[in-house]
């Protein structure tokens, strides 16, 4: 496997990352009632979305790749 093609599915595990986030964001906010729940899904959500944006920006930051 190249290292461009390694780049292009980090690349995408950080963006389903992203996405998994939006939805727990979404729940969290409106389908939850309880408390508890709320909080540990909010934390979740907020951890996939830092983890996602920080493979996104290593991806990018770290240049294009030689073929």
């Amino acid at each position: 496997m190249s290292q461009s093609l390694l780049k292009m599915w980090i690349s995408f595990a950080g963006m389903g990352l992203m996405i998994v986030a939006i939805f727990s964001i979404y729940l969290s906010r409106y389908k939850f009632s309880n408390g508890i729940i709320k909080g540990v899904t909010a934390l979740f959500a907020y951890i996939c979305m830092i983890v996602g944006g920080l493979i996104v920006a290593y991806v990018v930051l770290s240049g294009p790749t030689g073929l």
